[in-house]
């Protein structure tokens, strides 16, 4: 463990549009090489697609996006011995959205599609009927955590 003292944890100010601090977050994650009116161009956009496809409020389709792909266990590698065990472990709530943020960026990026906002709105509406290529992650990492379930006196 690191000798030194832990960062402070920022405080992230409320979007613009929705006034919530979840969706900054997830524009400030999508960022690429700190373009953040693209980002938020591209978020606004794709919230708005899924929010219609899905017959919902935009943000309401995405915080239920997000809790579905959201992970509650997750496997941790420990080594024992000579060997090294995949121990399942819980995640915090912090690391559980960062998480569900980065697969469903990641899946929204591999989608073949015209542009990253019809892309990333897919997703999301994926997310949101728990089907799609985030939500499949999060269900691997469940069932590898259920597989390992018998090492899981080795937690520290």
């Amino acid at each position: 463990m690191s000798r030194r003292a832990s960062a402070p944890v920022r405080e992230v100010l409320p979007d613009s549009r929705y006034g919530s601090t979840i969706v900054e977050k997830f524009i400030c994650r999508m960022m690429v090489d700190g373009k953040k009116s693209i980002s938020t161009r591209i978020m606004y956009e794709a919230m708005e697609n899924a929010g219609q496809k899905a017959g919902e409020q935009p943000l309401d389709v995405f915080t239920k996006a997000l809790d579905n792909v959201k992970p509650v266990v997750e496997v941790k590698s420990r080594r024992v011995g000579g060997a090294t065990y995949q121990v399942p472990v819980e995640v915090r709530d912090n690391r559980r959205e960062a998480l569900a943020m980065r697969w469903i960026i990641a899946a929204a990026r591999a989608r073949n599609g015209r542009s990253m906002a019809e892309k990333l709105g897919a997703e999301l509406l994926d997310a949101y009927q728990n089907t799609g290529a985030a939500f499949k992650k999060k269900e691997d990492t469940h069932r590898m955590a259920e597989a390992n379930k018998a090492f899981s006196h080795f937690r520290w």
